[in-house]
């Protein structure tokens, strides 16, 4: 009984993390511009990555295995944010402009 409440779980995880490393895929080809893309990346990829890397540790069976897992996933989410971050930083003052649809530019000089 247990084994297959485990079993439901990395179910779970393994197809929230697929769906959200999709929307992150989709985002990549469908958005206008390098900020959103990077954006759709950063977030929707690190939750995916993530919850698959947890389904990964869950899985498994060994503390030693999901202790690893969860401190992949601690480090996707210290890290990916702050690079897009930096990432979007450097492309705005090399000059990148922003897309059609964007409202406006608050690193703008004035």
């Amino acid at each position: 009984m247990i084994d297959y409440a485990i079993a439901l779980v990395v179910a779970f995880l393994l197809l929230v993390g697929s769906l959200f490393a999709l929307v992150a895929a989709l985002g990549v080809v469908r958005l206008p511009d390098l900020y959103t893309r990077m954006h759709a990346a950063s977030k929707a990829g690190t939750v995916g990555s993530g919850m698959l890397l947890f389904a990964a540790g869950v899985a498994a069976g060994e503390v030693s295995v999901f202790a690893r897992a969860l401190a992949g996933f601690v480090f996707f989410l210290l890290t990916a944010p702050v690079a897009a971050h930096l990432l979007a930083k450097a492309a705005h003052q090399s000059g990148y402009r922003l897309g059609p649809q964007s409202v406006r530019d608050d690193l703008a000089k004035r």
